[in-house]
């Protein structure tokens, strides 16, 4: 069975890949915006295709189709 696993990824590389500051994540990660796995009270992991479809829906933006 050929099964693709998420690649976590830290706060400040999601930051990076987002263009946004890790405080926008951690005010993102208090209100519930985004997905993500408490690893410790401090540390947390996140998958990256899986944030950026929850802000997809968030704010309602479509994948532009190329026809």
């Amino acid at each position: 069975m050929n099964t693709i696993e998420p690649t976590l990824i830290k706060k400040k590389e999601l930051a990076k890949r987002l263009s946004v500051s890790t405080r926008s994540i951690d005010t993102w990660v208090g209100k519930r915006m985004i997905p993500y796995i408490q690893i410790t009270p401090r540390f947390y992991l996140y998958d990256f295709d899986a944030v950026l479809a929850a802000l997809r829906k968030l704010y309602q933006v479509e994948p532009e189709s190329r026809t």
